[in-house]
């Protein structure tokens, strides 16, 4: 089996990873998160999202944490802007590149956004030609790509629509996203592979939640395909307000643990990562939820 000589992961802990949590987090703690992950040698930082503070407001101090951040050269920083508002908002803070996300499930899509698929497409063709026009990357998610809490299983050939509608909008890149966690290692390749119908393989990533304690071996199925991109969240952070009981992203330690294992290179200093990991955990004054972040702080205690 060949794999992927070098693996770039997103961290999406500071935006994932904290916008589900019920006690507001300070900007300050945020901004030192995402310092943290920098320092550690993350190169791609999902740092908070430009959505209503009604709606969301752990997220209401976007532009303050946007603003407070010591931008690190070779790092870039994303927002996810799910409308015009939000990324007039959000380019006014410079963002190296914006998310905009689609469901694969129509149940999910009307729950979630009160609107089918199709047109949450059309609200974001709008953001995509205004990102282009100011030289913004636009990574595009297709969440519920594998399962969804109110329809169950979500077959390939939706994700292959929306991979085709967002391609139609211009969005260069794909996340092919197990946003509930229900996913299995075959079904998540049968997912990565309707993408693949309409994106280059360097333009898909994965993003899997870890519910079921699937997410790393759905990593290792996504790696077999030549995927090399993937969405984590340090400390595993997060969680989805749709889906009762699931649990956050795949912890980024574990996912390191495993690629460096594997002789994979992510450029990352998994003992910075630990720290990082151990930082936002203590303010939340909760165990990290990382096997591997837990296994080497249990060591170094020893």
């Amino acid at each position: 089996m060949k794999f992927p000589s070098k693996v770039k992961l997103v961290d999406v802990g500071p935006r994932d990873g904290l916008q589900n949590e019920k006690a507001m987090v300070p900007a300050a703690v945020k901004i030192e998160l995402v310092h943290r992950l920098q320092a550690a040698g993350l190169c791609e930082i999902e740092v908070t999202s430009f959505v209503s503070p009604k709606w969301v407001p752990q997220m209401a101090d976007n532009a303050e944490v946007m603003a407070g951040i010591q931008r690190k050269p070779g790092v870039r920083y994303s927002t996810l802007t799910p409308n015009m508002q939000g990324f007039e908002a959000a380019a006014a803070c410079a963002p190296d590149e914006v998310v905009v996300f689609a469901s694969a499930s129509e149940a999910f899509s009307q729950r979630n956004i009160n609107c089918s698929i199709a047109d949450s497409i059309e609200r974001f063709r709008a953001v995509v030609e205004a990102a282009k026009a100011r030289n913004i990357y636009v990574r595009g998610a297709i969440s519920c790509a594998v399962g969804c809490p109110y329809e169950g299983e979500v077959p390939p050939e939706q994700v292959e629509r929306v991979a085709r509608l967002m391609k139609g909008i211009g969005v260069q890149h794909i996340g092919v996203a197990d946003t509930i966690g229900v996913g299995t290692p075959v079904k998540v390749q049968r997912a990565i592979d309707a993408a693949l119908q309409h994106y280059d393989i360097n333009d898909v990533s994965g993003h899997f939640h870890d519910t079921y304690g699937q997410a790393l071996g759905n990593t290792l199925a996504s790696l077999e395909l030549g995927v090399w991109q993937f969405d984590t969240s340090v400390a595993g952070l997060g969680g989805c307000p749709y889906a009762k009981g699931a649990t956050g992203n795949v912890a980024t330690e574990d996912v390191v643990y495993m690629l460096h294992g594997m002789g994979i290179d992510t450029g990352i200093d998994l003992d910075l990562l630990v720290d990082a990991g151990q930082f936002i955990s203590d303010f939340l004054v909760r165990k990290p939820n990382s096997r591997a972040a837990t296994a080497l702080l249990n060591k170094r205690n020893a």
